[in-house]
């Protein structure tokens, strides 16, 4: 390369980081906040847990205090009392629609009481179903919780995570949904039944097969991080060997993403000062550790990490949360990377972070004034949390994807996406319950950088069923709802006439393939929410929507165990 074009990849390198800016919003926005010391530090929730479209976040606390939520008031929070009196000192805080009822429920867990599962009614209100839920009410000294659908039923299964340094008996649970009451299939399921320090874990579908895998972090040597790959039959094998991701480190965090857009989902996990380990997935059932090649090894006491596209240029960035205070001069304290588009890391300077040296542990990402930039939450130990507004100037552009489930689980989890803009893809999963002891937002934040359109998005749910979008326009956000894009599971939308549609009064539903045993319909409004189901004869319908609201529906027609999905307007 000559001088002349190296100045200018030099040039634009820094005009590339120029333009990445964070300041602390934590005051002004109203949650600069502090709780105390706890015992490795507290977990945070940035989820919109009121289904409002602005994205809440909730704390963690100490022995002695009750959880904190903070409800989000067009990017000014107000602490606000939902009647949930837990104090025990919580570590998890994590929001979830477990019964599928459209509205999110809440479960915390703890090292020094019982965890609390707490069922939304609706409108906010809460009743505490620790007793009756099925998950176990003795102190296991818990950490992490995700939750995942390892039967691709449509409800949301869950792995306890327990880190016993007291009695040293404990193990990680594992329970299956069942209609909303957890059964224990630990044992049948084939985990790993000894103590084994574990902090947190999640689920994400590491070879790409359609099911989701676990993956555990676990603490200190011999204990390995357990990648537990799903059979497909309510059983894993453990893998951890034989993939190259059971490492024995201090491993505290579970970071899930793409960063180099091949596919694959990598992970992230924090360490101590031997160094953090950066898991590229190789796409053939290993992964190998990159973090000494790529920039991210860190050395420090790192906790929490995310992986997140601060500056929307269409690559993955990652920060990272450290307990040192910035006064050993040796080793860094928190931390954020800077993708260069290549996969490489570095830590630019100037952008804000100057001032990060507080004790942190989690954190989290969101947007919490909507601006399509995501912001990064942190839990920090015994001076006021972190609220990192993202304040990048840049003509890059973005998408942020609100996904809900209708065969699959209502909230979207463990759906893979495809972001096509400018001939490139980039990919994403949704979690619940990753990083260390954090929930990110249920909002996807995808940057498309200088693309001025979106060629398409396609959307994997568990179900089986792939929506795509084309020529989307982008800084907007785009909720959708399985099966909105007319997809189709097994059959051909030749194989289905609705008519008329749009429709005021009487839709006319006919089926090109005959049944003797008749076919069920079923509708469901925007929001995913079922309002109609009627079992039909023959291989023809008529229903009547003339009292229903105006708006877009999904009509469902189920033969046997084949569906056909067709949107619908009611004008």
């Amino acid at each position: 390369m000559n001088k002349y074009y190296t100045f200018l990849f030099l040039l634009c390198y820094y005009f590339s980081y120029s333009q990445l800016s964070f300041q602390d919003s934590s005051g002004t926005a109203g949650v600069g906040v502090t709780y105390g010391t706890s015992t490795y530090g507290g977990g945070v929730s940035f989820c919109d847990f009121d289904g409002d479209g602005w994205d809440d976040i909730t704390y963690s606390t100490t022995d002695g205090e009750e959880v904190y939520f903070y409800k989000n008031n067009n990017g000014v929070f107000s602490l606000i009392d939902l009647g949930i009196n837990d104090t025990y000192r919580t570590k998890q805080v994590i929001w979830v629609d477990y019964d599928s009822d459209g509205d999110k429920d809440f479960f915390a867990t703890s090292i020094s009481g019982l965890n609390k599962f707490y069922r939304n009614d609706g409108n906010m209100s809460f009743t505490d179903i620790t007793a009756t839920c099925g998950l176990f009410t003795d102190n296991k000294f818990t950490y992490g919780a995700s939750f995942g659908d390892i039967d691709n039923d449509g409800d949301l299964d869950v792995i306890i995570c327990n880190r016993d340094d007291v009695t040293f008996n404990q193990y990680n649970y594992l329970y299956r949904n069942d209609s909303g009451t957890f059964v224990d299939i630990t044992v049948s399921a084939g985990l790993n039944l000894t103590n084994q320090l574990s902090f947190i874990s999640a689920f994400f579908d590491y070879n790409n097969d359609g099911f989701q895998d676990i993956y555990v972090a676990n603490d200190k040597h011999p204990n390995i991080n357990r990648l537990y790959e799903n059979n497909g039959d309510n059983t894993f094998t453990d893998v951890s060997v034989a993939s190259g991701a059971g490492i024995a480190i201090d491993a505290m965090s579970t970071t899930i993403g793409d960063y180099n857009n091949d596919g694959w989902f990598d992970i992230y996990v924090t360490n101590t000062t031997a160094g953090n380990q950066f898991l590229k997935n190789n796409g053939d059932g290993t992964f190998t550790n990159i973090a000494a090649f790529n920039g991210t090894l860190m050395e420090t006491i790192a906790w929490g990490s995310v992986f997140l596209d601060a500056d929307n240029d269409a690559d993955l960035d990652l920060y990272v949360s450290s307990m040192l205070d910035g006064s050993d001069q040796t080793r860094l304290p928190s931390a954020f990377y800077e993708n260069d588009g290549t996969g490489n890391y570095t830590i630019p300077s100037g952008i804000g972070f100057e001032n990060d040296t507080r004790i942190s542990f989690s954190n989290a990402i969101g947007d919490f004034n909507n601006d399509g930039y995501p912001d990064i939450i942190v839990m920090n130990d015994t001076q006021n949390n972190f609220l990192w507004e993202n304040t990048t100037s840049n003509s890059n552009n973005w998408i942020k994807l609100n996904l809900t489930g209708v065969t699959s689980n209502k909230d979207g989890i463990g759906s893979k996406i495809e972001i096509n803009a400018g001939g490139v893809s980039q990919y994403r999963y949704t979690l619940n319950g990753e990083g260390y002891i954090a929930q990110n937002s249920n909002s996807e934040f995808v940057g498309i950088g200088t693309a001025t359109s979106i060629d398409y998005i396609k959307v994997t749910w568990l179900s089986g069923t792939v929506d795509t979008f084309s020529n989307v326009s982008p800084n907007q956000t785009l909720n959708i709802t399985e099966g909105q894009s007319l997809s189709v599971n097994e059959y051909n939308l030749s194989n289905i006439q609705v008519f008329p549609n749009p429709v005021t009064d009487k839709l006319n539903i006919e089926l090109s393939k005959t049944t003797e045993s008749g076919f069920k319909v079923e509708l469901y409004d925007i929001l995913g929410k079922k309002v109609l189901s009627e079992m039909k004869e023959g291989n023809s319908a008529i229903i009547d929507l003339s009292n229903y609201v105006s708006g877009i529906y999904m009509l469902k027609c189920i033969i046997s165990d084949k569906v056909i999905t067709k949107k619908v307007i009611v004008e």
